[in-house]
């Protein structure tokens, strides 16, 4: 399929609200019931130590988790497929205890025959003694694991065969199940396309001996033609995937798990869905369509130019939220889900994607390089042979049209061509699907109502403190460089509770640092502070590799680049008595301990 017109319609819309003008909390939902708490507080994140793999951009500090009784923190190094363990009594000065060998364990009790055919560790959890390792295959669309290590000794007990690429894992409040999402990517050009899972294991523990027994629970039953693919609320996700079934299309992402463990929740981040998992019955309850943001409305600004500096305002463009980490809160009794709308696309496989026919059957582009494309920016196609720019009365737009900005800006911006065709139903789009939120939003888990987001608040806030730093890259200094491209994606996030307050701390990949939010009640966050160690006057970049090993060396001063998972460790269970986030940084290599104060206040 060519793209013969992008109709843009070029109104007030455009006429964008300067910076100082937007709505940091972008549209709520509905008034809630207010909080009753009788003293007010706040809180602020305050930097103890650093623990440093000297690894950069290679992804040796990914999940991290947090053992009260050994006061052990677990980090998943996804670049040697170990797990390093982290004596973590003093906060101030983690140290390293060991790194667990996980293919060399497997091989030595007999799980598998080579260790080279397991690949990277994805994912560490913890509970009441029991350790859980989701690990790859060497090949990642062959069956992976889920590993068991007794934590008092950090001895090997077993592991579990699952599916294709088991990613995020948690246990349950309980500790009677341990739920993985198995992600199902495709190999690098769509030959082998496993499909999406969400493995189930039950766990029988007594501190010494384990017993598991896995159910697999999958999506085949929303497949085009099965019992259960008309439930699918097609309006408010996405469907895509090359050559894709729907259980193919599908790939988990994230678990969140309520409180009384009886329900999972699972991104279906490409999908913009959320699948609830009935944990008892070990089924698929059913799908939750996310919606799109409307970024032509105040509150729901946004930059889509890295050439631009700071140039947050509206635009005729949707947000696809595409959450990757998600987490959950009660409040009033209700359920409610917390998600980083980072937004993710295909484009890494369908790069190697050469039959044109099987691309546009598929919903894609098919370019004149014999590339599959979805990710798709105007400005990499803008020729009279397959794009055309109009205005809804058809009249083309000149270059310098000032509707697309003075420099043009909607060309830059890279959105889905998949999902723009499909719902603006055929190829002159009055609207472009861009991936990501670039917020956070909360949802009520019952209904799937969306009660809040964060409106244009983090690229607002990150512009007020960095100006045209912002939206950086999180591998080196280019300020701007990720506007046309999901912003700061917000990709880590976790909830904790401090004296009666529910809080939420967000981690910006792209930009780093984190957001925090008191969101006790869910329908009126209230902002908290911004907080960022990275040092943009120090280059992240500008270092060697003087062991001749092909790993570049970090630059400590730069900070802490691609935060990928938060640990809360509340003050019960902290070794210093006070709250403390836990956070991995992927690019740096970093795991950083922060102390949360709390500062309360009279409420009058």
């Amino acid at each position: 399929m060519k793209l013969n017109k992008l109709a843009l319609a070029m109104s007030a819309l455009i006429g964008g609200m300067a910076l100082t003008g937007c709505d940091l909390e972008g549209t709520d939902g509905a008034d809630g019931t207010n909080g009753t708490d009788a003293v007010a507080q706040s809180i602020t994140l305050d930097q103890q130590g650093r623990y440093l793999s000297g690894i950069f951009d290679e992804s040796a500090a990914e999940i991290v988790t947090f053992d009260k009784e050994t006061q052990q923190t677990f980090v998943v190094n996804a670049n040697s497929g170990k797990v390093d363990v982290l004596n973590t009594q003093d906060p101030t000065s983690p140290t390293l205890v060991e790194s667990l060998d996980i293919a060399a364990d497997m091989q030595t009790a007999g799980d598998v025959a080579d260790a080279g055919d397991v690949g990277a560790a994805n994912s560490v959890t913890v509970h009441n003694g029991l350790m859980a390792v989701a690990i790859e295959a060497d090949e990642k669309t062959d069956n992976g694991w889920i590993a068991f290590y007794k934590i008092e000794d950090l001895s090997y007990l077993a592991s579990v065969q699952v599916g294709a690429l088991p990613d995020m894992l948690t246990f349950t409040p309980d500790g009677n199940q341990v739920v993985a999402a198995i992600e199902g990517e495709p190999n690098d050009d769509y030959s082998v396309d496993p499909e999406g899972q969400v493995s189930v294991i039950d766990v029988t523990w007594d501190g010494s001996n384990l017993a598991t027994n896995l159910t697999q629970v999958g999506f085949t039953d929303f497949n085009v033609g099965n019992s259960r693919n008309a439930e699918l609320p097609e309006a408010k996700m996405v469907i895509d995937g090359y050559n894709a079934t729907v259980a193919q299309s599908f790939e988990p992402e994230y678990i969140t798990i309520s409180e009384d463990s009886q329900t999972a929740f699972v991104t279906l981040q490409e999908n913009n869905a959320v699948a609830v998992i009935d944990l008892a019955n070990k089924t698929v309850e059913r799908i939750i369509g996310l919606g799109f943001k409307d970024h032509s409305i105040p509150g729901n600004e946004l930059d889509i130019s890295q050439k631009d500096g700071v140039n947050i305002k509206n635009w005729p463009v949707m947000g696809m939220y595409m959450p990757d980490t998600i987490a959950s809160m009660t409040f009033n009794g209700q359920t409610y889900l917390l998600t980083a709308n980072e937004g993710d696309d295909r484009q890494d496989w369908l790069d190697n994607v050469t039959d044109q026919a099987s691309c546009e059957a598929s919903g894609y582009y098919f370019d004149a390089s014999d590339n599959c494309i979805d990710a798709f920016s105007a400005k990499d196609y803008y020729d009279n042979d397959n794009v055309t720019l109009v205005d809804q009365e058809g009249n083309p737009f000149a270059a310098t049209n000032g509707g697309f900005g003075e420099d043009n800006e909607l060309y830059r911006l890279k959105f889905s061509y998949h999902t723009t065709v499909a719902k603006n139903g055929g190829t002159e789009f009055s609207k472009l699907y861009a991936y990501g939120g670039r917020s956070f939003s909360i949802y009520n888990a019952e209904t799937g109502e969306q009660v809040f987001d964060s409106g244009s608040a983090f690229e607002t806030l990150t512009a007020k403190k960095y100006a045209e730093d912002f939206n950086n890259d999180n591998a080196e200094n280019a300020g701007d460089d990720r506007s046309d491209n999901k912003g700061p994606e917000p990709e880590a996030l976790t909830v904790g509770k401090i004296n009666g307050h529910t809080y939420a701390f967000i981690g910006l990949e792209r930009m780093g640092g984190i957001m925090v939010y008191d969101v006790s009640n869910p329908f009126s966050p209230e902002f908290v502070q911004y907080v960022n160690n990275r040092d943009l006057t120090v280059n992240p970049d500008d270092n060697t590799d003087s062991n001749n090993d092909g790993i570049k060396e970090y630059t400590v001063d730069a900070g802490d680049l691609g935060p990928e998972g938060f640990k809360f460790v509340s003050a019960e269970d902290s070794p210093n008595g006070k709250a403390m986030l836990i956070v991995g940084s992927e690019v740096s290599g970093s795991t950083t301990f922060y102390e949360i104060n709390v500062h309360s206040f009279s409420a009058e």
